[in-house]
């Protein structure tokens, strides 16, 4: 009897601790590399009809060190039409010891608006809670009912780094009598796999045990690494505007008259403030002056009203109060082309500086930003909105290289955004460099910034002196300035570049030996820490292509001769080529460096021969140039 007494009360303790979540169970595998560890990810969807689905939501978290507090934050977002119910919140410790449980009625309701955000339906509810001992883990649960069918998540295990999972679950239940699409995306590094089962009404998908995900060197970031599931509803809800979407063609039609048209309104003040701006010229010159007109007269407020927040603000409200989101913009910006006569495209993108792509495939509600597209016989013109200081016909590295949804009359058309090489994404730098006698240095800089480059650049504009400075320091940190300045920064909005003047006096660059002083031969150049990783587990990603281009002039002191220099260098591999010249003329010394980056995702095996190969071409940067007094 007491050894059924003892097996009995050993299966209750099990299960008391199972149901706390103690840290001292948690796999050791999913402890390295993870800040939090979700214990439990537990979802049902059941769809009732095209306007009524409901989500439960179970997520149990627990928080390593102070790193993994935000990956267990309490927060409920909510919009217009969502009904939230059955809140709980249960704070265990270390051993599982039950230490606080709230309610619905301990969280705050605040309007779920960003910094840059001015009018939005979007609300959410926040519990303020922090704990000075760690582990301690969280245990949230709660319910909404919504009548919009046509956002179902995807299924995936986690979307940030440094957290692992143990196990997740998504039961999905369909009793709307309406088909329900899916589509598994398997992991293309094999990191985790979905477990499926069920048919017909219910169907189930899990992962159990996915390892964190470390935030590597050159990362590719975890939509590109992770394994998801997608659905779409066949036949949806979006605020009483009912629609199909069982293809692109269908969904587009049904966006154009639902969401575009009904806000594709000029105004006679419109159509006179076009007719105001006198266009003349080619397409290209009409869309130009009307894209900078456009930039100068707006300025971006993020802004989520209207159809869930996807319809635009009416072009006429733009006009009048001069501000508007990447979709009300937009809209403005193609009622001024329509009033010009020249025809545009609204399109959905995925920005991201990860590429992501839309399944043509498998249509569904998706998309974060929106931008213009205006074809012309010179092919076509690209427009990003929301910037005042971007340039025309220019798209940022977060919206290059993909796909987007054109929204047209008759349906979707899937078009890329340009891809731009290399030899589009460059850096020059034209260097004047004085060698001083007490090892210090005088330079003059003209530098200039293409493509990619473009975007890390023209921010400068809206900096203050000071801060241009600021950054030049920390961007050149392996100079050790003793002044610097900017001077004539100049945002070529015409042609997408940036370019400026530096001037600036950088101590200890050289060394005296005897008569001698010795310097390296490229002043300037990347600081990055290349280390190698023998135990690499994921492959690595060169996002951008781009190329360097220096040309740098020494001038030495008077009565100093020069005595030695490095050889050519020229180095080549499959991930970009590197060249070093350095060229005497008497007493003039002329140094021109290229290098040349490829963009791509590379496979784990290869990191250490990139690595190898930046080591080499900071190793020739290094290269010293010996001078000595006549």
């Amino acid at each position: 009897m007491m050894k059924i007494l003892c097996i009995g009360a050993f299966s209750i303790a099990s299960i008391y601790y199972a149901q706390t979540f103690p840290a001292a169970a948690i796999p050791e595998n999913l402890k390295k590399n993870a800040d939090a560890i979700i214990r439990r990810d537990f979802t049902t969807v059941q769809i009732n009809k095209i306007d009524e689905i409901k989500y439960q939501y179970n997520t149990v978290t627990t928080v390593l060190n102070k790193d993994g507090v935000s990956k267990a934050m309490v927060y409920i977002p909510y919009g217009k039409g969502d009904h939230v119910s059955d809140i709980k919140v249960t704070i265990y410790d270390e051993s599982g010891k039950k230490v606080k449980s709230f309610s619905k009625s301990d969280f705050s309701d605040f309007s779920n608006n960003s910094q840059s955000s001015f009018y939005s339906d979007s609300r959410i509810l926040v519990l303020p809670y922090s704990s000075v001992q760690y582990p301690y883990t969280v245990d949230f649960s709660y319910t909404t009912t919504n009548e919009n069918t046509v956002f179902i998540p995807d299924f995936v295990p986690f979307s940030t780094l440094n957290t692992s999972l143990e196990e997740a679950q998504f039961k999905i239940i369909n009793k709307s009598g309406i088909e329900l699409r899916t589509k598994t995306y398997a992991s293309q590094y094999n990191y985790a796999n979905v477990q499926e089962n069920g048919s017909g009404e219910e169907k189930f998908y899990a992962y159990k045990n996915v390892a964190a995900i470390d935030g590597l060197s050159l990362l590719p970031q975890p939509v590109k690494i992770l394994p998801k599931v997608s659905f779409s509803l066949a036949q949806f809800n979006l605020e009483g505007h009912k629609g199909g979407i069982n293809s692109w063609k269908e969904f587009g039609t049904w966006y154009y008259n639902n969401i575009l048209q009904p806000v594709s309104v000029s105004t006679p003040s419109i159509k006179a403030e076009v007719a105001s701006l006198n266009l003349q010229g080619s397409t290209e010159e009409k869309v130009k002056k009307l894209y900078q007109y456009m930039q100068a007269k707006t300025r971006y407020i993020f802004v989520a009203l209207g159809i869930g927040g996807w319809q635009p603000m009416l072009p006429d409200e733009v006009y009048k109060k001069g501000y508007g989101d990447c979709k009300g913009l937009t809209n403005y910006m193609k009622t001024l082309l329509d009033e010009a006569g020249i025809p545009s495209y609204y399109c959905v993108i995925n920005s991201n500086p990860s590429q992501v792509l839309f399944d043509p495939d498998f249509p569904k509600m998706g998309g974060n930003h929106a931008i213009l597209m205006v074809p012309t016989e010179k092919g076509n013109i690209w427009l990003e909105n929301t910037s005042q200081q971007i340039a025309f016909n220019h798209l940022s590295f977060s919206t290059t290289d993909r796909n987007v949804l054109a929204i047209k009359k008759d349906g979707i058309e899937f078009i890329n955004t340009p891809s731009s090489s290399a030899e589009q994404n460059t850096e020059k730098q034209m260097l004047k460099v004085k060698i001083n006698e007490d090892n210090s240095i005088d330079g003059e800089a003209l530098m200039s910034f293409t493509g990619s480059q473009y975007d890390y650049n023209f921010g400068f504009v809206s900096l203050s002196p000071t801060e241009k400075n600021e950054i030049l320091k920390k961007k050149f940190d392996v100079l050790n300035f003793e002044k610097i300045e900017m001077k004539n920064f100049v945002n070529d909005k015409d042609n997408a570049i940036a370019k400026f003047n530096v001037d600036f006096k950088a101590v200890n660059f050289s060394k005296k030996a005897g008569n001698s002083i010795m310097f390296r031969a490229v002043p300037i150049y990347s600081s990055n820490i290349y280390k190698n990783d023998e135990n690499r587990e994921l492959p690595f990603e060169i996002g951008q292509a781009f190329q360097d281009e220096y040309d740098i002039n020494f001038i030495i002191p008077k009565n100093y001769k020069i005595e030695e220099i490095p050889d050519d260098f020229s180095l080549n591999s499959e991930f970009g080529e590197y060249t070093l010249k350095v060229v005497k003329n008497g007493d003039n010394l002329k140094v021109q460096r290229i290098i040349k980056i490829k963009k791509g995702i590379y496979t784990k095996e290869k990191y250490n021969n990139y690595i190898s190969f930046r080591k080499k071409i900071m190793n020739i940067d290094n290269t010293k140039i010996l001078i000595t007094k006549i």
